[in-house]
């Protein structure tokens, strides 16, 4: 039951991003949030996927594939998008559709084996704020992830924590509507949750805060390492 109560949480997360949402996303969330609300404007962001994205990448959580159509490199050799929501696949795939994206639909809390050749860099970017549960919980993301990620391969991106950091009168507001909604699920998400989360499952873990943004990277342990 608990299962299935996260299953129906996550779908009806996801259930948001409309077409409607997705054609205002980049503008509200990327151009104001961002910078008057969570005090990390998106470049920062950009950067941080400059630094890390491979030529052989998946993006979870695509959104409206932002980053990927904007900084993806002309290199690049293999693009992947996974996300549950149809709108946001559709939306990213066809804006990067020059580099003939692989797309594959499915629940990160609750994925399957997709049988596919392992990448050497996966994103996740303002996903894990959105995951119902705590961080402990949502960590099985990682789990998941890590069995699609090439040894020595990086799993990085970003998440919104909602404890432990400073927030302004507005900020706080926008979070308490989101949680209240059920579009974020965020209230007791803190540094040292998404630390040992990350921990849990890679090697070289760097989380870097800016306002209430945690950017993050890490690498996949080896095989013959436990």
């Amino acid at each position: 039951m608990e299962v299935g109560m996260s299953e129906r949480a996550t779908i009806e997360g996801q259930a948001i991003y409309s077409k409607k949402v997705l054609s205002i996303y980049d503008f509200w969330v990327l151009g104001v949030s961002n910078h008057f609300f969570w005090k990390c404007p998106t470049r920062n962001i950009s950067n941080y996927f400059l630094d890390n994205v491979s030529s052989n990448h998946l993006d979870v959580g695509v959104g409206t594939g932002y980053y990927l159509k904007n900084h993806l490199p002309q290199k690049t050799k293999r693009i992947a998008l996974l996300d549950m929501n149809s709108n946001s696949l559709s939306e990213a795939s066809n804006a990067i559709s020059h580099f003939q994206p692989e797309v594959y639909q499915a629940d990160v809390l609750n994925m399957h084996d997709l049988g596919v050749e392992k990448f050497d860099s996966i994103s996740v970017n303002y996903l894990l704020h959105c995951l119902p549960g705590s961080l402990v919980e949502k960590s099985i993301l990682f789990k998941n992830l890590k069995t699609l990620l090439n040894d020595e391969g990086v799993l990085f991106g970003s998440t919104i924590l909602g404890k432990g950091v400073k927030k302004n009168f507005f900020a706080q507001k926008l979070m308490d509507v989101y949680n209240k909604k059920g579009i974020f699920c965020n209230f007791n998400d803190d540094l040292d949750s998404l630390s040992n989360s990350l921990n849990e499952h890679f090697s070289n873990v760097e989380i870097k805060m800016i306002g209430c943004v945690a950017l993050f990277s890490c690498k996949n342990k080896t095989s013959n390492l436990t």
